[in-house]
């Protein structure tokens, strides 16, 4: 079990490194074609304010570059973490996950530039193989999300948006060291001149390892120190070519490259060890999104996008990683390797109207195609694809100043294309469709700020792997399993209630039916996913900052979080805390420093039905010098109280950590 620290002890810790902080990075712009909102402005080109399009439809709805530079946080998933309403955990892979309210990546799927990025077969992706290196901003759509998302934003979005280059030269030089031998360096150079731009982008980390708390317990698949098989190296490139021939219109093909390789350091709890390592974990996409007036009236968008996984984990038969496993528990296969090829295919079509008066009406269509082949005896063992089409339509009524009414109803299909599978061979299932609708009222009032609220009918379509794999020979497959529905409310409040102050609130309540959950003993003791599952999520998240005096600023959020298994009371829910708690404190002594300090709290979580993870907090501290112009020195500490915690039962999290940074602007 995970030792729980005090509050006060940790809090104590911290306000005595107060002095070390950050200097913030503010570089960059926000690609526009990149954003998907739904209160957006119109599609004529406008000059983006602080936030622009970014300003957020919901409470604590995006991350910007220099909230991801002032805290350093390097990945995506932790970038996401700074935001109420959002928790991190760790699946069975040891694989960064984010929940939102609850829904998992898989009920709140990622997207880059509006782009659905993830594993086709089961629907999860790693965070940890996402950096933040060529991002401008994050967003977070929560319950309410814009059509344009497609099916499957059971409980919202995440978009990761790329930069857009605004000056004929610019762009940002970043080097780091940190704990566990980690090197790390990236480069930003992009161009606009004018009728066309280019963005370029390259990082690269490679670590051997991450350290242990000094208070973690060895055990017979731990000693501590240096966490066994936590080796990662990952590398990518970025390139995007624009053409902006008028004020209107717009044109990028996009390309990225990522290579990862990674060990997965084994369960502290010897009975669920499992020694893999992942030689290589690769993505690599090329997309196509474009803008065009059709007069003054209309506009019209495309999107085109291609997307290949491509990864391989060998499994062990001991911590020496040097004969393969062949059977039994921890085996991927019977060669002792799993390799999946996986693609996705797509695009989508959006016709934008302003011709009625106080309408902005959307019509959008979308078509896209997974494809997963996996290889665990040298050859093709399974072949799945499948289909979905979606036809939406998103319209915004300016029934008077600052109030709008937003409207959303989407129609999609699913069909089952291929089903291969050369042990235990599973029916092609018959199609299935899904019709949603959504209403939001949003209310901007000049020095109160915005009122919101809405109500959504929202769908998830089942993974390849939930209809059809028998995980590792120990479930049976269900290929007629049929989509998880959820309807979701929210209330929310954000403005600013005083000069600089940003404050924000809202209460939300999900009703989730046909909920997709395992079901025991279908034939003999082997499960089968069915959908079984009714579950009432309601929470409350509060948010403010505000400036004291000349130099400080203060601020925190606050995640409320209740989960009700209306369909089985007696099962719990896992994997989520019911209270968070973030809190900072920004110090800036003179121009050239700046400290921060941020503090974090969660509460207990269920790890399985009778395993529960203690809470924990954690302290960060970082200080930034500028040296010179645009040059900035920073250096912080992670986990300042080196507290011993798990976000999954037998995967300790790092504890105290050192890093420094060198980034230089241009």
């Amino acid at each position: 079990m995970v030792r729980h620290r005090p509050l006060e002890q940790a809090v104590g810790l911290a306000l005595l490194g107060l002095t070390l902080g950050a200097q913030a990075d503010t570089g960059g712009s926000v690609y526009e074609l990149g954003t998907v909102s739904v209160t957006a402005s119109s599609f004529e080109t406008e000059e983006l304010g602080e936030l622009g399009e970014l300003g957020g439809d919901q409470v604590a709805s995006v991350v910007t570059l220099e909230e991801m530079a002032r805290y350093n946080r390097t990945d995506v998933g932790d970038a996401l973490d700074l935001l109420s309403g959002v928790t991190l955990s760790n699946n069975s892979r040891n694989e960064k996950t984010v929940y939102v309210r609850g829904f998992d990546v898989r009920q709140v799927p990622l997207f880059i530039d509006g782009i659905p990025v993830y594993v086709p077969y089961d629907g999860y992706i790693d965070f940890n193989r996402f950096t933040t290196a060529d991002l401008s901003a994050v967003q977070v759509a929560k319950g309410f999300s814009s059509v344009a998302y497609g099916t499957n934003a059971l409980g919202g979005a995440i978009n990761l948006i790329t930069r857009k280059p605004q000056e004929a030269l610019e762009g940002d030089v970043t080097l780091g060291l940190a704990d566990g031998h980690e090197r790390s360096a990236k480069v930003n150079v992009g161009s606009n001149q004018g009728a066309w731009y280019v963005q370029a982008g390259v990082s690269w980390l490679d670590s051997d390892h991450f350290r242990l708390s000094s208070d973690f317990d060895a055990t017979p698949t731990e000693n501590g120190g240096a966490r066994d098989n936590s080796y990662r190296r990952d590398e990518k490139v970025s390139l995007k070519v624009g053409l902006t021939p008028n004020a209107t219109d717009e044109y990028a093909l996009s390309y990225y490259r990522q290579n990862g390789e990674k060990g997965q350091p084994p369960s502290t709890n010897p009975d669920f060890a499992r020694y893999w390592q992942w030689p290589y974990w690769d993505s690599e996409g090329l997309y196509f999104i474009s803008r065009t007036a059709l007069g003054d009236q209309e506009a019209i968008r495309f999107r085109l996008y291609q997307t290949e996984y491509d990864n391989e984990v060998r499994s062990y038969t001991d911590d020496t990683y040097g004969t393969l496993k062949t059977s039994g528990r921890g085996s991927v296969g019977p060669a002792g390797r799993s390799r999946y090829d996986d693609r996705i295919r797509g695009g989508s079509i959006e016709l934008e109207s302003r011709r009625f008066d106080r309408h902005h009406l959307r019509l959008i269509a979308q078509l896209k195609q997974d494809q997963h082949k996996a290889d665990d005896t040298f050859e093709t063992t399974e072949h799945f694809e499948d289909t979905l089409i979606t036809w939406s339509a998103e319209d915004n009524i300016a029934l008077a100043e600052g109030l709008i009414l937003s409207l959303g109803v989407a129609y999609s299909e699913l069909e089952a294309d291929k089903v291969d599978k050369a042990s235990d061979p599973v029916p092609k299932p018959d199609g299935q469709s899904a019709t949603n609708a959504q209403a939001g009222l949003f209310w901007d009032l000049e020095g109160v700020g915005r009122l919101y609220a809405t109500v959504a009918g929202k769908t998830r379509f089942p993974t390849l792997k939930d209809r059809y794999s028998l995980r590792l020979g120990t479930a049976v497959p269900n290929p007629d399993l049929e989509a998880e529905r959820s309807i979701n409310y929210e209330l929310g409040y954000k403005g600013e209630p005083w000069p600089g102050a940003r404050a924000e609130a809202a209460v939300f309540l999900s009703d989730v039916t046909d909920l997709i959950q395992r079901v025991d003993d279908v034939e003999g003791d082997k499960y089968q996913m069915q959908n079984v599952g009714e579950v009432r999520i309601t929470g409350l998240e509060l948010g403010l900052t505000a400036p004291v005096g000349r130099h400080w600023e203060l601020g925190g959020n606050l995640t409320l979080l209740d989960r009700e298994n209306r369909s089985d009371p007696d099962t719990r829910l896992t994997g989520v805390p019911e209270r968070k708690l973030t809190a900072h404190a920004l110090f800036r002594p003179t121009d050239r420093w700046e400290a921060v300090l941020s503090l974090q709290y969660e509460d207990e979580r269920w790890e399985s039905q009778t395993e529960r993870l203690d809470g924990f907090v954690t302290a960060d501290v970082k200080l930034g010098y500028e040296a010179v112009s645009n040059l900035v020195i920073e250096a912080g500490l992670t986990n300042l109280a080196d507290a011993d915690y798990e976000l999954a039962d037998g995967f300790p999290n790092p504890g105290r950590m050192w890093f420094v940074n060198t980034r230089y602007r241009f």
